[in-house]
């Protein structure tokens, strides 16, 4: 659903971590690899769908995804969630609401990087984490940890820094952190599947974009058809380009601890951010090096934060399976004991 960054974990199945399921985690990390890989990696495709503007490729986008995420419904027999769904009309206004931010997330992602901001893209799903942190404590009056507090700072000082280095705020990544954020906070609310999810919120996009397409074509704009064969399937193959990496990370969800999900997510903007230098040649001065500089550290704070408030919950309830193991052992025991005390008193 994302070009990078933080995706929500929309999976309803539990997570199979435990003993013997060593070959499933190991499933799950090559999907999980292979989601965050291609949305990582996704800025080498926008530009080859030039000379189509940035509204056509988004409106491309939303169609074709529709007809492959349908295929998949069909060939999976996933079904059952669409009739409860239409019967719930405060699901389908969050439904309508999910496909408007991702609609934003999409659109300014694309311009982005057919106009040269790789770079400031990437710094979008970088700080993305941190935007979240932030509206759950403004939306959600969720309480911080200190080290919480410490990570959201220094991610406003780096919004600062990059705001100087800019000579204004980062509003491109600003715009994809905020868009992804409210989007991921909605499917939490949702609770639908990927492909369910991606199903139904493409379904509300596909009339609006289908009507700009055919606007385009009919004024003479549309590079559909116009531009040859190769470019028309191109076009066509934005919907894999939107599905796929969403099925790897489905099938990602359900098989490895969210912690290890937490740390696979910044593998996108990382190669992202390696492609806006080295392959785009986007310049980064030193204010703008300082402040990613910022951004990092801020991530590795929080990073640290997650795996060890992980690791003091997971000795938590190790502590609390063996204090009831040991309860029960005595309670198995006292009766015996009882009983041989009261044998010992008849003799």
């Amino acid at each position: 659903m994302q070009e990078g960054g933080a995706a929500p974990v929309e999976s309803k199945g539990e997570q199979r971590t435990g003993p013997g399921s060593s070959g499933e985690q190991r499933i799950g990390l090559l999907n999980g690899f292979a989601a965050y890989g291609m949305w990582g990696l996704v800025p080498l495709f926008w530009p080859f769908l030039e000379p189509a503007g940035a509204g056509e490729i988004l409106a491309h986008r939303m169609v074709w995804s529709l007809g492959f995420v349908l295929i998949a419904l069909v060939v999976t027999r996933r079904w059952a969630w669409a009739l409860p769904l239409l019967r719930r009309p405060r699901k389908l206004g969050l439904i309508a609401v999910a496909a408007a931010v991702i609609t934003v997330n999409w659109g300014v992602y694309i311009w982005a990087v057919n106009s040269g901001h790789v770079v400031e893209a990437s710094l979008g799903y970088f700080i993305n984490p941190l935007v979240t942190i932030a509206m759950g404590v403004l939306l959600l009056k969720e309480r911080l940890r200190p080290a919480q507090w410490a990570a959201v700072g220094t991610g406003f000082a780096a919004v600062l820094v990059l705001a100087f280095g800019y000579g204004q705020p980062p509003w491109i990544s600003l715009c994809l952190a905020f868009s992804f954020a409210t989007y991921g906070l909605v499917k939490k609310k949702l609770n639908l599947g990927g492909l369910e999810s991606l199903a139904a919120e493409t379904a509300i996009q596909f009339l609006p974009a289908l009507g700009y397409l055919l606007w385009l074509s009919a004024r003479g704009d549309s590079t559909f058809g116009a531009e040859g064969a190769g470019h028309a399937a191109l076009l066509a193959a934005t919907g894999i380009v939107t599905a796929l990496p969403l099925v790897c990370f489905g099938a990602a969800a359900i098989r490895v601890p969210l912690s290890t999900l937490g740390l696979l997510q910044y593998l996108a903007p990382v190669l992202q951010f390696l492609l806006g230098i080295l392959y785009f040649h986007e310049e980064m001065p030193p204010e703008r090096w300082a402040g990613f500089a910022l951004v990092w550290a801020a991530l590795s704070l929080l990073t640290w934060d997650a795996l060890r408030t992980a690791r003091r919950s997971r000795t938590v309830l190790r502590n609390a399976e063996i204090a009831a193991a040991s309860a029960t052992a005595e309670a198995a025991r006292t009766p015996g004991a009882a009983a041989t005390e009261a044998e010992l008193g008849r003799q």
